[in-house]
């Protein structure tokens, strides 16, 4: 009977403290917080959902982000894009609807990929995307530019000429009419 109340007392003690780490961890902001862009370019109502990390004094683009291999576009999840409307994208026709947005950076020469497949984590365990090539809609190419000042923590902002993705000391702008 005494081997059942202590065994009894450690089980809840236990469960106490798997609750109380549980609701710390919930608590703690995460290091690529969710973010989300929004406004119109052309007519479209534009919505860029993402997962922003921070440089946090890192080399990112041609390092922590390595030149010529897709990248999620963001953290965590794979970036969502979604218009309302069907737009042109950098002169290429983009239906409405909902896209994972992937990027494949270059030195002096960015590829942006409009992927049908929603809802997926953004990479697979070896590192690579998730992004299925079969599903891929649309690729528009983009120029990169030194930006006016260091973007800690990256962002995307929708402009009325499209969209623009900054992080560190580089912008890289995309038209949409």
């Amino acid at each position: 009977m005494k081997k059942k109340m202590i065994l009894g007392s450690f089980v809840m003690m236990f469960a106490c403290m798997l609750t109380a780490v549980v609701s710390q961890a919930q608590d703690k902001p995460k290091p690529s917080p969710a973010k989300t862009a929004t406004g119109k370019a052309g007519a479209a109502n534009i919505t860029i959902s993402y997962s922003a990390p921070s440089a946090k004094g890192r080399k990112i683009f041609g390092e922590l982000v390595p030149y010529d291999k897709v990248w999620r576009a963001g953290a965590n999840e794979a970036t969502i894009f979604e218009t309302d409307k069907d737009i042109m994208v950098e002169g290429q026709k983009l239906p409405a609807g909902k896209y994972s947005l992937y990027a494949l950076p270059g030195a002096s020469e960015w590829s942006f990929i409009f992927n049908s497949e929603t809802g997926q984590w953004g990479i697979k365990r070896g590192g690579e995307t998730s992004k299925d090539a079969s599903k891929d809609v649309l690729t528009v190419k983009a120029k990169p530019a030194k930006s006016a000042s260091m973007a800690e923590t990256m962002a995307y902002e929708v402009t009325p000429a499209g969209f623009v993705l900054r992080w560190e000391n580089t912008e890289v702008p995309v038209a949409i009419k």
